[in-house]
């Protein structure tokens, strides 16, 4: 029965052939523990066929897949012919058509490929991989006739004709067999020159109880294998891609595994043999006998039934479903604790590492070592690139904003999104409207409005004619905007608010002007002349205290959208206090003085509590006040870090898997995720020059985050800054 954590299946590898022309001595079909293949018959049945599209098609409607998968595979697939083939594809296609995408795959050794075959499938759409273990002396290393023959010259005919041009939309790629023996360069160049879309490197199926060939006896001689691909790949500009290495700068990144032999994604790979019997993955044939079985097949169970199999619910536990020993690795995100076949050994079963553990560290931590430098995000290092990042983001938020209104702002709406697109093209004026923190908090409002079909959604989108208005102001555009005012006040924002009617009464007008003066014109026709930072009749604008070394700053209690922190917004008040706080920081603190004047631009005073972090409103700051110079300086430290670590969590992926371990915190008795000791550190090490004793802490806590598996490429750059800030400290 399907469970609350069932995983469904979207590849069905399906085995239309159970034989092979060739004699490969590392095929895991024939060479390995497994020999079932010699009780099952040679070719498919058509009621397997049409038992396994109908089950299909059931579980792809029962679980709503958009897409499935389905492997041609062997043996030898080729050698079904293509009568029986075609006769695959049409089930499939005709089962499925009404319910799911269908993506037609089929893996072979290449050397009965032919142009009638490649005619059926250029009609079904289905692509072909083909294996070839690299040049000639590689290939034949193992690639063999059974009279020991070479294949390599039929393999070459097979792909130079997928690289025909009526054929090239067909070429799926190139699969290779790892063999340290061979040349790993001689090997990448004879792939890379059949110009594949992809090229798929494996590790030979071993286990514990027969461990791979490692001829210098070297524990990682895999992994400096493929390294030597990889520079020879990366040096000549990456031109094809390589699932291996894709798959490790995703993990690296904080995304899924692109592989099955590597990372924590859960399996979803069902094998169909030629008498209809339901396997798991093909590779469990390595380690006994039976390993693959479950029991089930195509005609009396559905595949929601294997689906709940042990043996397969195994392979979908994510981290819990390797070693003890694997979970506590730093590159487990990455390696997933290798496929899971090759952790096997007689009487602890699967529950090992893999026996290329060693390999697999060494090739993570060398991709990362050679690529960190230039995948890490600027963001974590350099707050100009995070300024210029969350003003992209802004751009982005309201791109999804017109895109969501889907042409229900009317003309109002694409008055002022015409504007907008002109005013950028010409003028930075919208820079400073992005930059404004409280900008994206409106669009994210919008966006909810919208989603919860809110009735006053369109018109708070619409507010969009206030924010052209103010950049049309700044940039010197020289072009009257019309704005809305549905409540009798224009609120412009970053330059302040102007009340309209005296009853709050719906009106209109129009703005014009430049940053010294805005002209208004009211209805009625009179225009008003109001001037930013400076309070008039009707007219409020936020205020600048002129702190020394902080000009930029602005004390925000005007934007209406200022209010998205956790405590209640107050008007400025008294600035003393934050003067003698501001003094005390730029003494005692002032590298990170200075990079709170040069990132911070607001602050909204809060009644009472904080600091305060707003919702989606980088640059802003909710703070109280009142309390002594250290108090207020050492909120503005706490609160600036709890700010700029959310806003270089917006633009880049600093830890995955948060949550999956708790680590101690020094300055507790409870162990914490890793998100919360890195923003427990993060604070330490900006309070260490007002507390000492606090970057002892954070020392601490950045050394157990610096091992640990979450962060990402961009978390551990940032991790080993602040480390050494702390060891300074």
């Amino acid at each position: 029965m399907t469970g609350p954590h069932l995983v469904p299946f979207q590849q069905i590898v399906v085995k239309v052939h159970s034989r092979c022309d060739l004699a490969c001595d590392h095929c895991y079909i024939y060479e390995h523990a497994d020999q079932s293949w010699r009780t099952r018959p040679k070719a498919i049945s058509d009621e397997a066929i049409s038992w396994t599209a109908l089950r299909l098609a059931e579980h792809a409607k029962s679980h709503a897949l958009p897409s499935v998968s389905v492997i041609l595979h062997g043996g030898e697939p080729l050698l079904a012919g293509p009568e029986r083939l075609r006769r695959v594809c049409e089930e499939f296609t005709a089962a499925l058509e009404p319910v799911a995408a269908l993506d037609l795959r089929i893996h072979t050794n290449g050397i009965r490929l032919n142009d009638r075959f490649l005619d059926l499938f250029d009609e079904f759409d289905v692509r072909v991989g083909i294996s070839l273990d690299g040049d000639r002396s590689a290939n034949d290393r193992h690639r063999r006739y059974a009279d020991g023959r070479t294949s390599h010259p039929l393999v070459l005919r097979a792909v130079d004709l997928l690289r025909q041009e009526r054929y090239r939309h067909l070429y799926l790629g190139l699969l290779c067999t790892i063999d340290v023996a061979n040349d790993p360069v001689a090997v990448y160049d004879a792939l890379a020159e059949l110009e594949p879309p992809r090229i798929d490197f494996l590790l030979p199926h071993a286990t514990w109880d027969d461990p791979p060939a490692r001829p210098d006896g070297s524990p990682t001689a895999y992994a400096e294998w493929i390294l030597e691909i990889f520079d020879r790949w990366d040096a000549r500009g990456r031109p094809v891609p390589v699932r291996l290495f894709d798959s490790v700068f995703s993990t690296l990144a904080g995304g899924p595994s692109l592989t099955e032999s590597l990372g924590l994604a859960p399996s979803d790979l069902v094998v169909v043999e030629t008498d209809g019997t339901l396997e798991q993955v093909d590779s469990l044939k390595s380690a006994y006998e039976g390993a693959a079985a479950t029991g089930f097949d195509v005609f009396r169970h559905r595949f929601d039934d294997v689906a709940s199999h042990p043996g397969v619910r195994a392979r979908q536990l994510g981290l819990a479903g390797v070693s003890r020993t694997c979970r506590q690795c730093p590159v487990v995100r990455s390696c997933g604790g290798g496929l899971y076949t090759h952790r096997y050994a007689t009487g602890s079963g699967f529950d090992n590492t893999s026996v290329y553990c060693n390999d697999l560290k060494a090739l993570v931590r060398g991709i990362e070592e050679r690529t960190a430098p230039s995948s890490a995000s600027p963001a974590v290092s350099d707050p100009e690139a995070l300024q210029i990042l969350q003003q992209d983001l802004t751009r982005y938020t309201l791109a999804r904003l017109n895109e969501e209104l889907g042409g229900r702002g009317g003309e109002r709406w694409s008055a002022a999104w015409e504007l907008a697109s002109a005013i950028e093209e010409t003028s930075l004026g919208l820079d400073e409207i992005y930059a404004h923190p409280y900008t994206r908090t409106w669009l994210h409002t919008c966006l909810d409005a919208l989603r919860e079909q809110r009735p006053d959604a369109v018109e708070l989108a619409l507010r969009l004619e206030a924010y052209v208005a103010a950049a049309a102001v700044r940039s010197r555009l020289g072009v009257p905007v019309r704005v809305g005012c549905p409540t009798g006040t224009l609120v412009l924002p970053t330059l302040g608010e102007l009340r309209l009617t005296d009853d709050g009464g719906p009106c209109e007008a129009e703005v014009g002007g430049g940053p010294d003066e805005v002209l208004v014109t009211v209805p009625g026709g009179a225009t008003l002349r109001v001037r930013p930072g400076e309070a008039g009749p009707g007219w409020r604008t936020p205020r600048r205290p002129g702190l020394q070394g902080w000009p930029g700053l602005v004390l925000e209690d005007v934007d209406p959208f200022r209010d998205c922190f956790d405590e209640t917004v107050r008007a400025a008040g008294d600035t003393e206090a934050l003067s003698r706080a501001w003094a005390l920081l730029r003494d005692a603190a002032p590298e990170q003085a200075a990079e709170i004047a040069s990132s911070l631009t607001t602050l909204t005073p809060l009644r009472s509590g904080g600091p305060s972090v707003g919702r989606h409103a980088y640059g802003a700051l909710g703070i109280s006040l009142e309390g002594s110079p250290e108090e207020l300086a050492a909120a503005l430290l706490r609160g600036f870090s709890r700010a700029k670590l959310r806003a270089i969590g917006e633009v880049a992926d600093l830890l995955a898997e948060d949550g999956a371990w708790l680590h101690p915190a020094p300055w507790q008795d409870e162990p914490l995720p890793a998100s919360r000791l890195l923003a427990g550190a993060y604070e330490r090490v900006m309070l260490a020059p007002l507390d000492p004793a606090a970057a002892a802490h954070a020392f601490l806590a950045l050394k157990a985050l610096r091992d640990a598996p979450e962060p990402t490429v961009s978390g551990k750059r940032l991790i080993a800054a602040l480390h050494t800030e702390a060891a300074r400290d």
